[in-house]
């Protein structure tokens, strides 16, 4: 499934149906990655449930698991940003990690920030910031429809294709290059 073989500390995308899960590498088939408490292993359960609450569990788990059928890939796409931490103390730092609860936050304490952290000790995520940037492109179209109304009221039709056009415009270019 995946086009590369992972080595110990390389962060792993796991493509879910509407979003990303996201995990750490640490040797012998096995990561470490967030999970929702008593949550199912494999398949998209697991982030799901966790967005539901302000918990989750970090667990190993062995990859082909975790991702169950999903498509996974090896993407360390913040090196060329960020100097990653030694393979080792990731691994060491992730496995300490096993077994705790972490708060969990899908906009700012999600998977993807729980793995930036360890391996360049940068807590971020780009899922969570462009699902905001989509969800405020959404408010000025909606605006925008809005207002066209107003100024053009006998082309509604025109003015819902314009703002479509400008949020469909807006998310495209804010969008980063797939690596």
């Amino acid at each position: 499934m995946a086009s590369d073989e992972p080595r110990p500390g390389d962060l792993i995308e796991i493509f879910r149906l509407g979003y990303e899960h996201w995990a750490i590498y640490v040797g012998n088939g096995y990561v470490v990655h967030l999970g929702a408490q008593g949550s199912i292993t494999g398949g998209s359960s697991a982030s799901v449930l966790s967005a539901k609450t302000d918990k989750a569990i970090v667990k190993k788990e062995l990859l082909c698991d975790v991702a169950g059928r999903d498509k996974y890939r090896v993407n360390n796409k913040h090196d060329d940003k960020y100097q990653p931490l030694p393979p080792r103390k990731i691994v060491q730092q992730a496995e300490e990690l096993v077994g705790q609860e972490m708060p969990y936050n899908l906009t700012s304490e999600n998977c993807e920030h729980f793995v930036n952290d360890l391996r360049y000790g940068v807590p971020r995520s780009d899922q969570a910031k462009d699902k905001t940037m989509e969800k405020l492109y959404l408010a000025a179209g909606v605006l925008l429809v809005g207002v066209s109304l107003i100024v053009m009221p006998r082309v509604p039709v025109l003015a819902m294709l314009a703002a479509a056009g400008f949020v469909s415009f807006m998310m495209n270019k804010n969008k980063p290059e797939k690596q």
